[in-house]
């Protein structure tokens, strides 16, 4: 049954390989009612100290995305990092992020957000390229201030067929490029981005910018105030 929540929230783990089936399992138990599952490949920046901390150098990586109503992930989010140690490294990273509209999950009714976001201490960037384009953009990043990114290869299964990442219906051939970015340094960031890969061109990607609420296991965990 449809149910409507005026809180609705995604929050979306990026891990390695393999853990993201025991948090869905252990998820259900706090009351997640689904999951998404993505493969990525982690990279990084030449700073090694983020290296170290993070381990996404050319590793894969599963990215998972739940959608939650903010109640229970309040009461979940602090025990999946007590049981997988998000804060150690090479343990991945969690954060949340308001919706502001969902449509089409057989879970929740159509969705709007009507609350007010504040400013984020933390933003999340997707950008969306053609594919090859990736490594471009991680390295335009890394100049303009960025620790790391996951790149998600958003090809479907055929060459006509187009599949969903995080809702968005993304051509073949794309990448997606995942970056988390403190708010100080986001509009550097997305500048450099525009600029290496002449995205304000007709048909050469997208950008977009979502402010996240809380994280684990990056910039010693956030919450926004």
């Amino acid at each position: 049954m449809n149910k409507p929540f005026p809180n609705l929230e995604a929050l979306v783990f990026i891990v390695n390989c393999g853990q993201a089936r025991k948090i869905i399992r252990k998820g259900r138990k706090l009351g997640f009612t689904g999951a998404t599952v993505f493969l990525g490949t982690g990279t990084m920046t030449h700073n090694k100290k983020w290296v170290k901390l993070l381990d996404l150098a050319d590793s894969r990586k599963e990215i998972m995305l739940v959608f939650s109503d903010a109640k229970t992930i309040d009461a979940a989010l602090p025990i999946l990092n007590e049981k997988f140690k998000f804060d150690i490294p090479n343990h991945g990273i969690a954060f949340r992020m308001p919706i502001n509209e969902i449509i089409g999950s057989k879970y929740y009714a159509k969705h709007k957000n009507t609350n007010e976001v504040n400013e984020s201490m933390v933003n999340a960037i997707f950008v969306i390229v053609d594919k090859g384009e990736a490594e471009d953009v991680v390295e335009a990043a890394a100049k303009a201030g960025s620790q790391g990114a996951t790149i998600i290869n958003a090809r479907g299964t055929g060459i006509h067929e187009t599949t969903k990442v995080f809702n968005m219906e993304i051509e073949p051939e794309k990448e997606v490029v995942l970056l988390l970015a403190e708010s100080n340094t986001t509009e550097k960031i997305i500048t450099a981005i525009r600029e290496a890969v002449q995205i304000d061109e007709a048909g050469k990607g997208v950008i977009f910018v979502q402010h996240v609420k809380e994280t684990y296991g990056l910039f010693k965990n956030t919450t926004e105030m």
